[in-house]
């Protein structure tokens, strides 16, 4: 775990990358925040009223030096921020609405990141999924190609490193979404550094079964090879078809997979959390997520029970992210 986060540490320290963290006064987010300025691994952006946060910095003995705190309600260049949000909401929003919305740290947060002012947002300490995601997905929205955003974790146990996807965002995604879902999540394993061969899994192998969830898959499988043809992708595969060698002969002996899947793309949000909780809790696996994929510029959300090592190294996968 520790080589993991220090190879994703190398390709971001140093780089002036700038990560908004908009609950500026958390312990967990303020410790994390001046760890990662210490260690000069990225630029933490903090929101919130200045004395409000540099006090509960004090009172927790941390100097925040070259930590930038930012106050929505006398921010300067809130005026421009306005304008470019009414614009981007294209007639969803009037001035008065903008100006009331940017007072939101999230919201707030998410502009400064769509006007390039930082390159990346982590929230979610103390607000829900919805407050961090909805701004995200209505400003800076997804990227071309892509329809919605979905939620990877990274499932490592020692040397061993997989991708699930999606386990956070899409209840019931079409072949579409898992297409995309596939392509994307062959990108963010790329971070991680792991070569991406991807399995779309089902409850059938190769037409073992039949039926519209199954279908369904297949399609999906047939709509990813014909988007991202250099990926190393097939399926319907049930897991131990994609996992497993000697089944994989045996079950789908001509595909490019052959028991060495390492990206797993689940047919549903119910099989996909189902999996990753069963691989987290009976496997000893240390789920890292979720990580949101297919926004135009990063936004992670923080689950509310995080600590400030999650924080710190979620900060840094968005950073990743945003390279």
């Amino acid at each position: 775990m520790s080589n993991l986060f220090e190879s994703i540490k190398q390709k971001v320290s140093g780089k002036g990358i700038s990560i908004v963290l908009p609950e500026g006064t958390d312990e967990r987010i303020l410790t994390a925040a001046d760890r990662l300025a210490k260690e000069d691994v990225l630029k933490p952006i903090l929101i919130g009223n200045v004395e409000n946060v540099k006090e509960k910095a004090n009172s927790l003995g941390l100097e925040l030096q070259g930590v930038e705190i930012l106050d929505p309600s006398t921010y300067g260049e809130m005026e421009q921020l306005v304008a470019s949000f009414v614009e981007r909401r294209k007639g969803k929003a009037t001035e008065e609405q903008a100006r009331k919305a940017l007072l939101d740290p999230n919201y707030f947060g998410t502009m400064l990141v769509y006007a390039n002012k930082a390159q990346g947002l982590v929230s979610g300490a103390t607000h829900s999924t919805a407050d961090t995601v909805r701004p995200a997905l209505q400003i800076i929205k997804t990227k071309p190609g892509v329809t919605k955003t979905s939620g990877v974790f990274i499932m490592v146990r020692e040397d061993e490193k997989y991708v699930f996807a999606d386990c956070a965002i899409n209840i019931a995604p079409n072949s579409q979404d898992l297409a995309e879902i596939a392509i994307e999540s062959a990108k963010t394993a790329k971070l991680f550094d792991i070569e991406p061969k991807i399995a779309m899994l089902s409850f059938s192998t190769k037409g073992s079964a039949k039926s519209p969830e199954t279908e369904k898959v297949a399609e999906a499988v047939k709509i990813a090879k014909e988007l991202a043809p250099e990926l190393t992708l097939d399926g319907e595969f049930q897991f131990d078809a994609a996992f497993v060698p000697s089944v994989a002969k045996s079950k789908a002996p001509d595909s490019v997979i052959q028991g060495d899947a390492n990206t797993f793309v689940f047919p549903s949000l119910e099989a996909g959390n189902i999996g990753y909780k069963i691989a987290q809790r009976l496997g000893n696996f240390e789920a890292i997520g979720p990580i949101l994929q297919g926004l135009n510029m990063p936004v992670n959300d923080l689950s509310r029970g995080c600590n400030s090592e999650d924080v710190y190294k979620l900060s840094i996968i968005t950073a990743a992210q945003a390279l």
